[in-house]
């Protein structure tokens, strides 16, 4: 399978979700989904404030192919400044609604094996359920070379992803064996997380407390969150400028 393909079949997958629906599963009113995402935030911030991200403020952030850009907006209440955000995503469709909610946003369309950056732009580089969307090993490989090649010598990757396979014609899941075979050399901090969805999803309608207690069984956690540093991570570098993608998008599509 050439990159082209995989592009092809991912961006196939996303549309298919869209078109027949499964994208609402995914909405803020439905309670499993707005449990997860509630936990997640929760776990998310505790593992910024362990490295030392307390607050966004003049950090440079790149959230790599995540939708709508609403991770980013998120941010946002974070202390993060609107100039130095930015994004790229495979699926047009997605960036374009997310230009529709928030003009202001840096959101690019783009391929995540070959982004349009400069090396050791960011400061915190964001992957959530992307690599676990890729099935093919070569792009995967790239993927990771070009967050690594990105990150600020003192920056830090944060991953989010599957256990678990979803879908395993669509996806795989990620493990802390292979993050560390992607990123050798990173220190790791690795965290299992969140309810499996299918059972958040069902048991959110009737008992929250019920989700809540659940989740602190380890072996009903679904998801790992994972904080990367480079080896050398230590000294803060200079205020870098904020960083910007090319007024063309990506380099390949």
């Amino acid at each position: 399978m050439t990159n082209h393909d995989e592009r092809a079949r991912i961006a196939g997958y996303y549309q298919h979700r869209a078109d027949t629906g499964l994208q609402r599963r995914y909405s803020p009113f439905k309670p499993g989904h707005l449990f997860l995402q509630q936990r997640l935030e929760r776990d998310l911030l505790a593992a910024l404030t362990r490295h030392g991200y307390a607050s966004l403020r003049r950090r440079s952030i790149l959230d790599v192919g995540c939708g709508d850009g609403s991770f980013l907006r998120r941010c946002l209440t974070y202390g993060a400044e609107r100039r130095r955000l930015a994004r790229v995503d495979l699926v047009a469709e997605r960036i374009a609604a997310g230009r529709r909610t928030d003009p202001a946003l840096d959101l690019r369309f783009g391929d995540a094996s070959a982004l349009p950056l400069g090396d050791g732009t960011f400061d915190l580089v964001f992957q959530f359920t992307v690599l676990s969307s890729v099935l093919d090993d070569q792009m995967r490989v790239a993927i990771a070379r070009e967050m690594a090649r990105v990150l600020a010598p003192d920056g830090a990757i944060v991953s989010y992803d599957f256990l678990f396979a979803r879908d395993p014609r669509n996806t795989r899941p990620l493990t802390r064996r292979e993050l560390g075979w992607l990123f050798p050399g990173f220190v790791m901090d690795a965290r299992r997380v969140t309810l499996f969805p299918p059972l958040s999803r069902v048991l959110a309608e009737r008992s929250w407390i019920a989700c809540e207690l659940l989740e602190t069984i380890p072996f009903l956690r679904g998801h790992e969150l994972v904080v990367l540093r480079k080896p050398n991570a230590g000294k803060r570098r200079a205020e870098p400028s904020p960083p910007s993608l090319p007024a063309g998008g990506s380099r390949d599509r």
